[in-house]
């Protein structure tokens, strides 16, 4: 089969090779791959990884060979998931504890967008308990992952406060459920006290932004887009007392989470209206460069597929 690898130059070019044939363990499935969607992660491993490795987390196909120990859906059922790093090829074996079956309606695009960007949204939020009623700030709100969380944290009745770096990132986000969207330069004189702050930017946005948490409230970082290092108030602990601060990376929640049955129930928002994806850019998997390049580059309001 075909699939898409670190190339052999070390370079971002990435063209379709051939790869063996998936060996799945009893608990997985077969699936044949109807599209992916590329995440920030999948850039940073671009650059990491040694030539010829494997690349790609989010995969929506069909079954077509069904997990061998009888767990999970059966042959010819639609799905989503989340791969061990080898979604970007035309099949993949997928853990059942990792995949959900889609809702009628549920376009491919869609479905793939879905499982790293929605089950960190869900998760980030969840560190937070009770929404109803508070004041939630998403830094990075423009991205994938971002855009998914300002509409569950709207729809679990919070309020919600949206931050950008620029005008033009900013665009669709009050649409999407946030009662303010601002830039990250005007975010801190703009925005009053909140209860709770979903970050995936670090450096001085997070100590901006952190500085408006009030005591009591909840922090939740799951990214560092700026790759700096994360800088408190000197005051952090007197000045906000009670203040709860979380790390979370999807993949070291999903041991202790149920993932398939979340992403299950974030498929089925989708295909009931109640959560966008925020598809942007959509393209062929034999040219993933423009969709490389577009996320890379903070051109993708939102996420950026590739079909097959």
């Amino acid at each position: 089969m075909r699939a898409l690898t670190t190339p052999a130059d070390g370079g971002t070019q990435l063209g379709p090779v051939t790869v063996p044939e998936p060996e799945p363990r009893p608990d997985q499935a077969v699936i044949e791959v109807r599209a992916v969607s590329v995440n920030r992660g999948d850039l940073s491993l671009l650059g990491m990884l040694p030539p010829g490795s494997r690349l790609g987390f989010d995969v929506a196909g069909t079954v077509v060979r069904p997990a061998a120990d009888g767990s999970g859906p059966p042959v010819g059922s639609r799905v989503a998931g989340v791969a061990e790093r080898d979604g970007w090829g035309e099949r993949v074996a997928l853990s059942t504890t990792r995949l959900a079956t889609l809702p009628d309606g549920v376009e491919w695009a869609d479905a793939a967008a879905v499982p790293v960007a929605g089950l960190t949204a869900l998760y980030a939020l969840r560190h937070a308990r009770s929404l109803l009623g508070r004041r939630v700030l998403v830094t990075g709100a423009s991205g994938g992952v971002g855009r998914i969380a300002v509409q569950l944290a709207r729809a679990a009745g919070a309020e919600v406060v949206a931050w950008a770096g620029s005008p033009e990132r900013l665009e669709g986000l009050t649409a999407l459920g946030a009662a303010e969207a601002t830039t990250y330069d005007a975010g801190p004189a703009a925005t009053g006290p909140v209860h709770v702050l979903v970050d995936s930017v670090g450096g001085e946005v997070f100590r901006s932004a952190y500085q408006l948490v009030e005591r009591g409230g909840t922090v939740v970082c799951y990214g560092n887009t700026t790759r700096s290092d994360l800088s408190l108030p000197f005051d952090w602990g007197h000045a906000r007392p009670g203040v709860r601060l979380r790390y979370i990376h999807l993949f070291d929640e999903m041991p202790r989470r149920p993932v398939g049955n979340d992403l299950g129930v974030l498929l089925r928002l989708v295909a009931k209206g109640a959560l966008d994806p925020q598809v942007a850019l959509v393209g062929d998997w034999t040219d993933p460069g423009p969709a490389l390049r577009g996320v890379g580059e903070r051109q993708v309001n939102g996420k950026a597929v590739l079909l097959f």
